[in-house]
């Protein structure tokens, strides 16, 4: 899970141009600037790079990054798995 956590707090330093100095894993999301419309944005960004998908209920859990990693967590887990051929 820290390497999770340590993945999306670079993704939200990356995406939002973010110091990551101010970027702690329980530092609120809206006091990094991030309204519901960055929540969104977070929430597409984390689908791409991942490669997972997250229904769009799921923002509000987005609360700080460890909540956004526990989303990624579960979303990973529910991720069909890649065979060696692919």
């Amino acid at each position: 899970m820290d390497e999770l956590v340590a993945g999306v707090r670079k993704l939200v330093c990356d995406t939002f141009l973010l110091d990551p100095a101010t970027v702690r894993p329980d530092t609120p999301l809206e006091e990094l600037g991030l309204d519901s419309k960055g929540r969104i944005r977070l929430l597409a960004t984390v689908e791409v790079f991942y490669e997972v998908s997250i229904d769009l209920d799921e923002r509000d859990r987005l609360t700080d990054v460890n909540a956004v990693a526990q989303v990624l967590a579960e979303a990973l887990e529910k991720k069909p798995g890649e065979t060696a051929a692919s």
